[in-house]
């Protein structure tokens, strides 16, 4: 008999808050990637153009979980005309031993809102300012606001800009901050003039920062470009700042750097760190507090293995969720 656990985006809500233990949970799973033997393979990516969907399924084997999970990830942006949330998903749990499916998280995208904010925190924790106060949100949807959150746990935050293409949503997360001052700004360049931490939150497809908006000891989180045809950084940005991504891999074929490497501003087989690289002790990321760094963010499957493994033991000492007992035939 197989023993699969059911728990469904209520139960995961309260068992996986985005607190400092989401946040180590994913840091780790960073170095796991440049420490350990990770397998993981490149995203699978379907496009449904007529209904403007996109699904990416991600998955990844770390060796110091028993288990580890494939994350089917739908983003359908014309689901609000709809009464419907833009963003879905689900996680299936399977025994890295075994092979044998343990669990099924219908989270509707929770899990990945929660370890894609905590990746924006770890990026910050080790690329921004340690003295960092003012940051720059770029985008005004529910990743903002769970980037802002995430990136307040590690840093004493003082004063927020946002800025948005739509000036009510702006409105509206700035009316909706408490306990740190929030203010909209009439454009990017404005929003980032003396920010410390940036961070980019948009799927939009054409670049929102340019290099005549950077300064010195500026940090970018860039979490945007996760498909191939997001952008938000332009080109020239690189030739001006220090780059570190989560995976090489990945942002040469999905990232802000798969838009440099296509404008012919950086090489398309140049090295840069990763970010659990940088953790780990094996690369440089802020050198200096005058170091422009900026963090390419596409989202790996090794954080999804990573934040189910934080879900399903805290699933186990809470006893949640609903057993459903499938037959194996031997």
């Amino acid at each position: 008999m197989s023993s699969i656990s059911i728990l469904g985006e209520a139960q995961l809500r309260t068992l996986v808050p985005l607190d400092l233990a989401a946040i180590e949970q994913v840091e780790a799973a960073f170095r796991s990637l440049a420490t350990e033997a990770v397998a993981m393979p490149p995203v699978l990516r379907l496009d449904i153009p007529e209904y403007a969907g996109e699904v990416d399924v991600k998955t990844a084997y770390l060796p110091r979980f028993e288990s580890f999970a494939i994350k089917v990830s739908p983003g359908f942006f014309n689901n609000p005309t709809l009464g419907l949330p833009s963003l879905n998903g689900l996680m299936l749990v399977l025994s890295a031993r075994t092979g044998l499916t343990e669990a099924v998280l219908l989270d509707n995208g929770y899990l990945t809102a929660v370890r894609t904010a905590a990746a924006g925190a770890v990026a910050a924790r080790w690329l921004s300012k340690r003295n960092a106060t003012r940051v720059a949100v770029i985008g005004a949807g529910e990743q903002a606001r769970l980037q802002l959150k995430a990136l307040m746990l590690v840093r004493d935050i003082e004063h927020v800009t946002v800025w948005a293409r739509d000036p009510n949503r702006a409105a509206r997360f700035a009316q909706d901050i408490k306990g740190v001052r929030c203010e909209v700004a009439d454009s990017v360049n404005h929003a980032l003039k003396h920010a410390d931490i940036a961070v980019t939150t948009t799927p939009g497809s054409e670049p929102l920062i340019r290099a005549h908006d950077l300064h010195p000891g500026l940090h970018i989180t860039a979490m945007g470009s996760d498909a191939e045809h997001k952008n938000e950084l332009a080109p020239a940005v690189f030739k001006a700042a220090r780059y570190i991504c989560d995976r090489l891999q990945q942002t040469r074929v999905l990232g802000e750097l798969h838009h440099a490497i296509d404008a012919g501003v950086v090489a398309a087989d140049a090295t840069f760190a990763e970010l659990g690289q940088v953790i780990a002790g094996q690369a440089t990321g802020r050198a200096s507090d005058a170091d422009v760094t900026i963090c390419d963010l596409t989202g790996t499957g090794a954080q999804d293995t990573a934040i189910a493994a934080l879900a399903i033991a805290r699933a186990r000492e809470a006893g949640a969720g609903t057993i459903f007992n499938n037959d194996v035939t031997l």
